[in-house]
């Protein structure tokens, strides 16, 4: 008979394959999927929901779970690989074990009807047709969120604990309230600067077939093992790891606009490093595993952001897209390009919005969700209550909802409480860059002579290679030296506002 943490490991894997079959079937249903299969595969997502959360939640690994922790030596660090192992799927398994049976199963099937509603609605303007949806999904994730319990009286925690594991919206608050007033300052300063980025190079003709080489090409040269991943497109951007040597990417092509694919590969790209760095021998465990949302994001953030709208970076890559695109790029310094893919400005959609304003786009969706699973904004107000919000922050109000409050694909699957890491990404990846600097010297002149690596083996070595092995905050504070703060993401904000729009 195998040790008692050798059989609870021995079950965890095998967890981990079929969540992973389950995640081939989300993969292909937003990238091959034909639109007539979604009824069938919201059957066979529903009915691979129910298996997982059984086997998961059963009293034989409930067993297990147990032998493996009365198993560790007294007195073992809780750090070690066994410890970490252990106490991680107890909190994932006390979280599942409040979650019936028939509602992980519903939120599974209609996570993906209502994803294709979504996709229908965004494409024809028509929130009408997703609001039954929407109000379907609240309705689920309030259930959801009341079965786990939330001590603070915030519905919202309950939610925001699956993506970004040990915080509370009112830590979120606090640290966004620190980064709101100098942000909005620092954006309201840049618009009165009579320096303006000259966008028009970003909005010649890009052929598709060159921007997919090119994005290719900086995907593998900052570290993306095209062996052991792929990428494709779809109507919203993403990436998936499906186990050791499946990581898999998506993007969109927009002829019109160069910055859309590039810097959404770039980003995806970062995931998907993440993800390809993640221990193999551990898959299926939780030292296999992201430490949370928000450390996946920061990853994205730095290789789009951090890295790949500096100067540097353009060193290297702008002769390669300067051969791609001749024709757009006659005539275009390096200088105005530099400037063009650094420009800040409001805008109506997240995804492509700048590293100022885009943590402001975050914010309103922090708050509108918590309005809606508190039931202070139904659906039916949604639209009014974005556009309000939007016009508060950013001093804009979408022409249409496909711009305004349909332009995410997260809601329709379920995913509340998950806005926040985005922005929690860009400020450990702020703090994180700022010590990989002191740590391995000179970074730009790296980038400019096209050597990547060095910054990939430290997020290897201080991020990617620990797993779950601690909370998201406790992590940086270990790598870094400091709680996490708001000040190097301003520092980093500030010292391109000054070099591009001559202000501080």
């Amino acid at each position: 008979m195998a040790p008692p943490y050798a059989s609870f490991v021995s079950e965890l894997k095998e967890h981990g394959l079929l969540k992973s079959v389950s995640e081939v079937l989300h993969w292909d249903e937003q990238t091959q999927m034909p639109p007539k299969a979604a009824g069938h595969r919201g059957e066979q997502v529903a009915l691979l929901a129910k298996m997982l959360h059984a086997k998961f939640t059963s009293p034989r690994f409930g067993d297990l779970l147990a032998a493996a922790e009365a198993a560790l030596p007294r007195g073992a660090e809780i750090d070690s690989d066994e410890a970490v192992n252990v106490r991680e799927t107890r909190r994932s398994y006390d979280r599942a074990r409040k979650l019936p049976a028939d509602l992980v199963e519903e939120l599974a099937r209609t996570g993906v009807l209502a994803q294709q509603a979504w996709a229908e609605a965004r494409s024809k303007n028509d929130y009408p047709a997703f609001r039954p949806w929407l109000e379907k999904i609240i309705l689920l994730k309030r259930r959801e969120a009341d079965c786990i319990g939330y001590a603070s009286g915030n519905r919202y925690d309950a939610l925001l604990d699956e993506y970004e594991p040990g915080a509370t919206a009112a830590d979120v608050k606090r640290t966004f309230d620190a980064l709101r007033g100098p942000l909005v300052d620092l954006v309201r300063k840049i618009g009165q600067s009579p320096k303006k980025a000259p966008l028009e190079v970003l909005e010649r003709q890009y052929p598709a077939a060159a921007q997919e080489r090119l994005a290719r090409a900086a995907a593998a040269a900052v570290g993306f093992d095209f062996g052991a991943g792929r990428l494709d497109t779809s109507t919203h951007p993403f990436c998936t790891g499906l186990g050791p040597g499946d990581t898999r990417m998506t993007t969109r092509y927009d002829e019109r606009y160069f910055g859309d694919a590039f810097f959404g590969v770039l980003h995806e790209t970062g995931h998907a490093l993440y993800d390809q760095g993640l221990p193999a021998e551990h898959f299926g465990t939780p030292l296999g595993e992201a430490v949370s949302l928000g450390i996946h994001e920061s990853q994205s953030r730095m290789w789009e952001n951090l890295v790949g709208r500096s100067r540097a970076f353009w060193r290297h890559f702008m002769p390669q897209a300067r051969q791609a695109f001749p024709q757009a790029l006659a005539g275009v310094s390096d200088d105005d390009w530099h400037f063009a893919v650094n420009d800040v400005r409001p805008s109506f959609i997240r995804t492509e919005a700048d590293e100022a304003t885009y943590n402001l786009h975050v914010m309103l969706r922090f708050e509108l969700e918590q309005a809606m699973l508190s039931g202070e904004v139904g659906a039916a107000d949604v639209p009014a209550a974005w556009n309000e919000r939007m016009k508060n922050y950013l001093g804009l109000t979408p022409p249409d909802d496909a711009r305004g409050c349909l332009q995410d694909i997260h809601w329709s699957g379920g995913a509340i409480g998950y806005f926040p890491t985005y922005t929690l990404g860009n400020l450990y990846a702020a703090q994180l860059f700022e010590q990989a600097r002191k740590d391995l010297g000179d970074l730009d002149a790296m980038f400019a002579r096209g050597e990547f690596a060095p910054l990939l083996g430290w997020l290897r070595k201080n991020i990617h290679s620990r797993g779950k092995r601690y909370l998201a905050r406790d992590l940086v504070r270990r790598v870094t030296g400091s709680d996490l703060s708001p000040e190097p993401l301003l520092r980093h904000l500030r010292a391109k506002a000054g070099e591009l729009y001559g202000v501080s």
